[in-house]
């Protein structure tokens, strides 16, 4: 599962391998100064906008990679039955939106936007 962590001044989303080679990287970061928003979203498929630019998915049960949208791009990697801490993040960051489904994520929500204030 993938793990979201804030790593000096950025925001990384590290993936499990096969998410890895699903979304063809291992890792997704952006600067933590460009952090807009946290949320947390019970359901998984509320958090995806737009159509996959790349990465798969597997309807029902988990998607992994790019999303192509009229806002941007967004980064997901979100799993069924898993709550999803969505970052919605300032332009013009190579993302607008990164969703990543976490066991624990409200903890890692409150981390992200205690961290973001600073």
């Amino acid at each position: 599962m993938a793990r979201l962590v804030v790593d000096g001044e950025d925001v990384v989303v590290r993936l499990a391998l096969r998410e890895g080679l699903s979304a063809r990287r291992r890792e997704v970061r952006v600067p933590l100064a460009d952090v807009r928003a946290v949320r947390v979203e019970g359901d998984w498929w509320r958090s995806l906008r737009g159509m996959p630019l790349g990465g798969r998915c597997r309807p029902g049960r988990w998607c992994v990679g790019e999303r192509l949208h009229p806002l941007g791009r967004d980064f997901v990697a979100v799993r069924t039955g898993v709550p999803v801490v969505v970052v919605d993040l300032w332009r013009p960051v190579p993302f607008t939106r990164l969703a990543v489904s976490v066991a624990d994520a409200e903890q890692a929500a409150e981390a992200l936007r205690r961290r973001s204030r600073r």
